[in-house]
């Protein structure tokens, strides 16, 4: 199995087939795309594939270290992550097929009047282990 990111934007992707932004949805509209997204995970819990997935908030700082006993530097809003990167989800499937399909279905979230989005989602696979590259320590 390998693990994807499905990345949702906000902007900077080409536009989706029902451009409503959100923040121009009914309560009611707003209510049926979050339960798209539960329905959609808890489907792909119960096949084994749904890893993590989460809606980020709009707030947040970029972060560095800056050399020891001192308190790290910010430097924000981040707009360039805040206005693109909506949420995402980590599913680990077979096949590179089998992530394009269920981004494909992950896009057809119903948005306002009730009608597909048919947003474009960013499918990013996860670096795979590499034996010079250890990324946990």
């Amino acid at each position: 199995m390998a693990k994807y990111l499905l990345l949702k934007h906000y902007r900077g992707a080409p536009a989706p087939a029902n451009d409503v932004p959100m923040d121009q949805w009914t309560p009611e509209e707003i209510s049926a795309h979050v339960q798209y997204m539960r329905d959609f995970a808890e489907r792909l819990e119960k096949s084994g594939e749904y890893v993590d997935g989460q809606a980020l908030a709009p707030e947040g700082a970029w972060v560095r270290y800056d050399g020891e006993g001192r308190p790290p530097v910010t430097d924000g809003p981040f707009a360039e992550t805040k206005d693109l990167i909506a949420g995402w989800m980590v599913i680990d499937v077979d096949t590179y097929e089998r992530a394009l399909e269920l981004a494909g279905q992950l896009s057809a979230a119903p948005g306002a009047g009730g009608r597909p989005i048919h947003e474009w989602l960013e499918v990013r696979p996860f670096l795979a282990a590499h034996p010079t590259l250890d990324c946990h320590g």
